[in-house]
């Protein structure tokens, strides 16, 4: 009974939202190494004490990229986008995209992405 008494009175302030989750991932190739991130990341945010903020593009090897730190509650904009510039490694064709919270740090649904190919240089035509 005492077990039940606690667990009722411990329960009720226990964090309720989950891991930060990546949904979607766009990608543009911007120029040269540089690649343009649009990011949707779900979380159940609680206010300042437990909401997303931050996610990070990441190498296949784990190699961190790029970091994108959020620095407030999206409570009423779920899921929600942010986006950022990410220069790229030539060698690198895939990358891993995560999300990290305040209280549960990573854990949520991560995105591997293939990178679009990069667009062919504009030609110059002469006009004789």
């Amino acid at each position: 009974m005492k077990k039940l008494i606690y667990l009722l009175m411990v329960v009720p302030f226990c964090s309720i939202a989950g891991e930060a989750d990546i949904v979607n991932v766009i990608i543009r190739h911007s120029f040269d190494d540089v690649y343009n991130f649009d990011v949707t990341v779900k979380h159940e945010d609680e206010g300042w004490d437990h909401f997303v903020n931050g996610w990070e593009v990441l190498s296949p090897d784990g190699k961190v990229l790029a970091v994108r730190v959020l620095r407030h509650p999206h409570a009423n904009e779920q899921p929600f986008t942010r986006s950022m510039p990410v220069q790229i490694p030539q060698d690198i064709s895939e990358v891993i995209v995560r999300a990290h919270d305040s209280v549960h740090e990573y854990g949520g649904r991560e995105m591997t992405v293939k990178l679009p190919l990069p667009k062919p240089e504009n030609e110059t035509i002469n006009a004789d």
